[in-house]
């Protein structure tokens, strides 16, 4: 019998400058990110997630913290912690990275931001790399200073996110590339706004550099976003799951390597720079993996919710991997998820058994991303 869980807040759950206004709003849950509270919805996923598709929303995403690195040998060691090669990054320019340890384990996979020549932003999934690589440095014994800076992340994101963008900072910012950045200010409330965000609707980032102001930048948003009948939100599952988007923790985590997911285009094994995970990457380059990450379209109902834990596979009785996120897709018309199987099972049409709450399913194996 299912009952109703509650979550205790503590001075130990951290808060983002946003969350009175969130409360206002009508935040219905929430989760822990980064050690802070971060909402997970406003009305069902899947009214979230036709306004997410179809309009413009906002979303409390403070929880997506920041590292610093900087220092007169910040550029080497940010290039020391990723597969990625990062020779040609630029300042104001950011780049999605996997980051990974002497095991060749993802550790997180951060945008990785250039705000000047030796000064790095991490952002974050969820999980410490504060203390991670703070760790890592003091063994290095190299000059970088690691902290975490007072900024925080609010995503606007959906289909009509450039006049709402328009309104606010002006004509400029639809000349920002992907992943670009430019500090700016919004009535006295100091900025970094990138373009960006956890979806495939499109949107900006605006990190806050001044926490007082949170709940200022929520209402100014919230206001200028009115003509756009603009709703608060939260990343939404169904449509990250469409997108190919794989969240740290539910689908990787430090028993997966790069090597694994279908994101080769960020790990370049042979990038000239020196880097932590090379070793361990080469020998499993070599030897070949055990596992892949896969999409899958599992047969059957609707799901009437995804995976509060994983999901067994199997293949012939045997046991053969886990399903790690799992939605109704309501533009596609069927069960979506991703999985790791065994690499021998990852090639496209080979169908397996889920297990899901609902019974044995029959999946096959797909595409990613789904759209």
């Amino acid at each position: 019998m299912s009952h109703k869980i509650e979550l205790t807040v503590s001075g130990r759950l951290r808060k983002s400058p946003y969350y009175n206004s969130t409360l206002r709003y009508g935040a219905s849950s929430f989760t822990v990110y980064n050690h802070m509270l971060m909402p997970t919805a406003y009305d069902s996923p899947e009214v979230d997630y036709w306004n997410l598709v179809n309009n413009v929303t906002l979303w409390d995403v403070g929880a997506e913290r920041q590292v610093e690195i900087s220092g007169n040998d910040a550029y080497k060691f940010v290039e020391y912690i990723t597969c990625r090669d990062l020779s040609s990054i630029q300042i104001g320019q950011g780049k999605y990275a996997l980051i990974s340890d002497e095991n060749g384990s993802i550790v997180n996979d951060p945008i990785i931001l250039r705000l000047e020549e030796q000064r790095f932003w991490l952002s974050i999934a969820d999980s410490d790399v504060l203390l991670w690589t703070r760790g890592l440095a003091s063994g290095l014994g190299w000059d970088v200073k690691i902290h975490e800076p007072d900024a925080s992340p609010l995503a606007i994101q959906g289909p009509n996110n450039l006049p709402l963008m328009n309104d606010l900072f002006g004509d400029w910012v639809s000349d920002l590339k992907y992943f670009f950045f430019r500090q700016t200010e919004l009535n006295g409330i100091p900025l970094i706004v990138q373009r960006s965000g956890w979806s495939k609707q499109g949107g900006f980032e605006l990190y806050l550099l001044d926490r007082t102001r949170g709940d200022d930048l929520w209402d100014m948003v919230m206001g200028a976003g009115k003509k756009y009948d603009i709703k608060p939100a939260t990343p939404n599952n169904i449509e990250r799951i469409e997108s190919g988007l794989f969240s740290w923790g539910n689908d990787m985590d430090l028993t997966n390597n790069p090597l694994e997911l279908p994101l080769t285009k960020f790990c370049n094994i042979d990038k000239s720079a020196d880097y932590l995970s090379r070793k361990a990457l080469k020998r499993i380059e070599s030897s070949g993996i055990k596992n892949k990450v896969v999409g899958l379209i599992i047969d059957g109902k609707p799901f009437s919710g995804g995976c509060e834990s994983t999901w067994n596979a199997f293949t012939d009785d045997t046991l053969c991997g886990k399903v790690t996120s799992a939605a109704y897709s309501p533009r596609i018309k069927s069960n979506i998820a991703f999985a790791t199987l065994k690499s021998s099972l990852g090639d496209l049409g080979t169908v397996i058994q889920v297990e899901t709450p609902w019974g044995y399913r029959s999946a096959t194996v797909t595409n990613i991303p789904f759209l």
